[in-house]
């Protein structure tokens, strides 16, 4: 009887299942949080993409605005001397205010010729003033000095004043292209 009753016993008796069977995950929840983790994974990427390709992007897809700014008349400008301008920036912004406007030194060379230079050095921006006695435009922060024609003489700056265009409008109105120019040239 021994030995039928050990015969019989293991097979009556229900075997434990392995540990690894024991515990089915629940692959519908799995599922679930595979694909929730990789949407906000992917929300999160498009969240810091977007703005980062979009800076790279739009200086390459965006037209600079342009317009011809009236700054005075002939009769403003004698020959030989040189004056600072004001006028309208050519992309201002409603909430701009006083900064909408910029400013350029203007010099009449002859009857008809006219040069243009912007006011802001071009090291790091800061407004050059014209000393007529030296017949240099001279920076205040850094020592850049330039020639009449915009040229470096000394200092720091790593090229010359950005230059504008000019025209004459009519019979008496003296225009500046106006487009949106680099302060500086932090780039090179």
């Amino acid at each position: 009887m021994s030995n039928e009753a050990n015969a019989a016993a293991p097979d009556a008796a229900p075997t434990p299942p392995d540990a690894a069977e024991a515990h089915v995950p629940d692959e519908p929840r799995r599922d679930f949080l595979i694909k929730l983790s990789l949407g906000l994974g992917g929300v999160a990427a498009l969240a810091v993409g977007v703005p980062v390709v979009s800076a790279v992007l739009a200086p390459l897809l965006q037209k600079n605005p342009q317009a011809w700014r009236k700054v005075g008349t002939l009769t403003d400008f004698p020959v030989g001397s040189t004056h600072l301008v004001k006028f309208e920036n050519a992309d201002p912004v409603a909430w701009s205010g006083v900064s909408s406007e910029s400013a350029a030194w203007l010099r009449r060379d002859s009857e008809t010729t006219f040069t243009a230079f912007s006011v802001n050095c071009s090291h790091l921006g800061c407004p050059v003033r014209w000393e007529q006695g030296a017949g240099l435009f001279m920076c205040p922060c850094h020592g850049g000095i330039y020639y009449k024609d915009g040229s470096v003489a000394a200092g720091p700056p790593p090229q010359g004043l950005t230059q504008y265009k000019i025209r004459v409008n009519g019979p008496h109105d003296v225009e500046l292209l106006t487009a949106p120019i680099p302060i500086t040239n932090i780039t090179s």
